[in-house]
This record gives structure tokens, C-alpha cells and sequence, in this order.
């Protein structure tokens, strides 16, 4: 869909997909990504800010994508990126790079220590036979430790989470906020 339009947002073209399209009264056809922007409002909503944390984002597809660049433009101090595929989180990590080149992102592993605010942004935890998407017995309790899955509500990640103390944030004010978002960039 992107390359069917006339303009995009710069973090859209380094995600390499969009989610919105509106057409502009002369016609041309303009693009956006908001699910990261979904997910940093829905913090928001929570009174969770991302500025100045030290933020561990499982996956590098998908909403995984959109989020880190979010994350990383709503002024984090720190991203540590994990996924299965390392190549592929070393490829986000140089496209956010592109857009935002004094950010410091590093490629991690599976353990979340060290950061403040840990985010799924994997399909893992959908289906109860799902393995985890990051080492769950190095959450602590001052950790904030968010979900994009809607379904289930409660997670086997956001049930680790609660067990160990950590404030957790639920999938569903991310899509909450896309509407939002969506509607704002609509114009309606």
C-alpha cells in the first residue's frame, strides 16, 4: 500500500508499511504507520511516559517495528531490541538509525534486566502453548511490562509480570488509541 502513495511519513517509509491512507483535497493519496504512535499514547492514557526509560522490545516485525520507532521518537533513553532473528533486529535497529541517528539502540537477547519498561511486541502469547517471548524470571517489580496482544486479555507475559510485582499495561489501549490516532489523521 505505501508504494500506491503520493507521500508517507518518514518512520512509514523506514517501517516499510502503512496502516492509514486519507486523500488529500488535490487528490494525492497520504500514508501513515500508527501503531507504534497507538502504542505510545495507550502509555499515555496510562500515565506512563516513555521519556528518559530504558526500554526491552521483544520482536522486530510487525507492530514491533512501528513501536520501536515510536518508542525511540517519544524520546526513550535506551532500546534494546530481541528477536529470534538477529539479523533482523540488527536491520530495524540501523533503519531507526537512519531517522534518528544519536539514538542508542543496542541488540539484546532474551533478558530484559536492566530496563524499565518491557514490551511484547510479538504474537507470542496468543495461544496458551506459546513458549515466551522473553526470559520471564528476570521481571522485577519496578519493571512496566506492556503487551500488544488483545486477546487474551491477560497474557502468560502479563501473569509473569503481575507474579513478580511489575506494573503491567494490557494490548487493547493500543488499538484504543489507533482509532484515535486514525481519526485525527482522517480529519474527522
Amino acid at each position: 500500500m505505501a508504494a500506491l502513495c503520493d507521500a508517507i511519513s518518514p518512520s512509514a517509509r523506514a517501517i516499510g508499511a502503512i496502516n492509514v491512507i486519507r486523500r488529500e483535497p488535490d487528490g494525492r493519496l497520504v500514508g501513515d504507520m500508527l501503531d507504534g504512535h497507538g502504542f505510545v499514547a495507550g502509555l499515555a492514557v496510562a500515565g506512563i511516559s516513555t521519556e528518559g526509560r530504558s526500554a526491552y522490545l521483544a520482536g522486530a516485525g510487525g507492530a514491533a517495528n512501528a513501536i520501536a520507532f515510536a518508542l525511540v521518537a517519544g524520546g526513550v533513553a535506551r532500546l534494546t531490541i530481541a528477536n529470534r532473528t538477529r539479523a533482523k533486529a540488527e536491520a530495524l535497529r540501523e533503519r531507526i538509525l537512519t531517522l534518528h541517528p544519536q539514538a542508542t539502540i543496542v541488540v539484546g537477547d532474551d533478558d530484559p534486566s536492566g530496563h524499565d519498561l518491557v514490551v511484547n511486541g510479538t504474537s507470542l502469547g496468543m495461544r496458551p502453548d506459546d513458549a515466551a517471548p522473553l526470559d520471564t524470571t528476570r521481571l522485577t517489580a519496578d519493571m512496566i511490562v506492556a503487551e500488544v496482544i488483545m486477546q487474551p486479555v491477560m497474557t502468560p507475559l502479563l501473569q509473569s509480570a503481575e507474579a513478580a510485582g511489575s506494573r503491567i499495561h494490557l494490548g487493547k489501549p493500543m488499538l484504543d488509541q489507533q482509532l484515535e490516532l486514525m481519526a485525527d489523521f482522517l480529519g474527522l
